[in-house]
């Protein structure tokens, strides 16, 4: 349970941060570390509340 939980955490970690990279590179011609990484840990907080907002809406 603990492994899948981490293996959910990097991989969509790695799936923001790789977006968001394509995007500042691909549209504005630069990357900040600073943007990548708090942009894709704010992704990575929606996910996670995502999920808690339908596991507790699956229980009733």
């Amino acid at each position: 349970m603990i492994l899948r939980e981490v293996l959910i955490l990097l991989v969509v970690l790695a799936g923001f941060a790789s977006a968001v990279a394509a995007y500042l590179l691909a549209f504005h011609g630069e990357v900040s570390f600073k943007e990548v990484g708090s942009t894709s840990f704010a992704g990575l907080i929606g996910v996670y509340v995502g999920r808690w907002l339908q596991k507790g809406l699956a229980r009733g």
